[in-house]
């Protein structure tokens, strides 16, 4: 043992010890934390902080903050689904009604265009008027070959409000609202005939399913 060495008491020593290895074990915890959070962190990062050049590579709106979507509205679960969910009259819903038919046919295609990937994607329409729905576009858009769930607007009138509230924000009662598996509507997309911009919402769709199964649950 150094004179050096000998001039440091022995309790302070010690104290130098303990305080080393309580920073490299807080630093260890904090990467280990960071490591976790790493793949949530990079999904938001990429949506909400990166955005592509000169909106070429996507079409949807994004939704800041994201709104909560309260899973009291409908007998079906929000929550832990990738949800796709228009709002539309079935009285008005005809298979000539070509506004209503567009965003159903835009939501079958893009839930089959995702591949292996279609099942963590459910398809919602919202019948706000209660009436049945035409033979021929139940037959079409049903829950076994195209994925659809129709629903009625929640019979409680202050959930009714609330759900209305809720779609009519930032004027996109008429769009389609993605909802994410927290659930909490968190982009919208104009419906659209356009290839070129059916592309651009895959695209969406894709990355987000790709980046993020955070809260999913697929049972």
């Amino acid at each position: 043992m150094s004179d050096k060495e000998l001039l440091i008491p022995a309790s302070q020593a010690d104290s130098a010890v303990i305080d080393a290895r309580t920073r490299r074990g807080r630093l260890q915890m904090l990467f280990l934390l960071l490591a976790c959070a790493a793949p949530v962190i990079a999904s938001y990062f990429s949506y909400y902080v990166i955005k592509p050049a000169g909106g070429k590579t996507n079409f949807g709106f994004l939704v800041q903050p994201a709104q909560d979507a309260n899973n009291a509205w409908f007998d079906i679960p929000l929550k832990g689904k990738w949800t796709l969910l228009v709002a539309r009259p079935a009285g008005d819903c005809q298979v000539k009604n070509a506004a209503c038919i567009e965003a159903l046919f835009l939501m079958r295609q893009l839930r089959v265009a995702m591949g292996r990937e279609s099942g963590r994607v459910q398809l919602l329409w919202v019948n706000i008027d209660g009436e049945a729905v035409d033979p021929e576009v139940a037959l079409a858009y049903d829950e076994k070959t195209a994925g659809f769930r129709v629903v009625n607007l929640p019979s409680d009138p202050k959930l009714k409000a609330e759900f209305q509230a809720w779609l009519e924000r930032e004027g996109s009662a008429q769009a389609i609202q993605l909802i994410d598996p927290s659930p909490a509507k968190m982009m919208y997309f104009p419906v659209t005939n356009s290839p070129k911009e059916f592309g651009n919402i895959k695209k969406d769709l894709e990355k987000l399913l790709r980046l993020n199964h955070q809260g999913e649950n697929l049972s």
